[in-house]
């Protein structure tokens, strides 16, 4: 029984955060291109421009491989080339470095949307807690929207280092953690579940 659970339990943690997770990196890759030539030149205009190759490498790449481009994809291109234009005429890197937080903002919106964790979590969860993978669903909504607020306060701050140390260690960090605590509370909750109905069934 114990085993079953923690079998329905990775599904469902692993399931709807590892989609979330891969359409983060996605969205990412050219915020990733940005720190690591930043990191290397110490120049922002220099980093600013590869990240811009780098976002419309990445799209090129994606039409060649004929993959599904939605929405998202779109706009964060349009994102990384207009803003990154911005910095570039205006030495202002606060422009290309709000960008991350429009990813957070829009995967936030829509984790809003009621039970969309549910909709992809195994039978063992639907059927033993729903409420609980619900609300989880909107913790999920509002941790995206105070990291999103979060990278706009440090991107106003101009302060590269700041930014990038709450990129890539705070955000990343609240992110582990919230995974974690997710994984224990299902756990947890479910094992309850079962064990209370097979002691009512014995009882019987």
């Amino acid at each position: 029984m114990e085993g079953s659970c923690s079998r329905a339990d990775s599904r469902v943690t692993f399931g709807p955060m590892a989609a979330v997770f891969r359409q983060l990196f996605t969205d990412f890759f050219s915020t990733i291109v940005f720190l690591v030539v930043y990191a290397a030149t110490g120049d922002i205009l220099i980093a600013t421009a590869v990240a811009i190759v780098g976002a419309v490498a990445q799209f090129i790449r994606a039409r060649m491989r004929r993959e599904k481009l939605d929405i998202m994809t779109w706009a964060s291109l349009a994102l990384v080339i207009v803003l990154g234009t911005a910095t570039l005429l205006t030495k202002d890197p606060r422009f290309v470095l709000v960008k991350p937080s429009i990813a957070h903002f829009a995967i936030g919106a829509i984790m809003l949307r009621k039970d969309w964790m549910l909709r992809y979590s195994p039978p063992m969860v639907r059927d033993n807690i729903p409420h609980l993978a619900t609300i989880a669903g909107y913790c999920w909504a509002v941790l995206m929207f105070i990291l999103g607020a979060g990278v706009v306060a440090t991107a106003m701050t101009g302060d590269v280092k700041l930014w990038a140390f709450y990129v890539t260690v705070i955000a990343i960090g609240a992110k582990v953690v919230a995974f974690a605590i997710q994984y224990v509370v299902f756990r947890i909750a479910i094992t309850r579940k079962l064990r209370a109905a097979a002691a009512a069934q014995a009882a019987n």
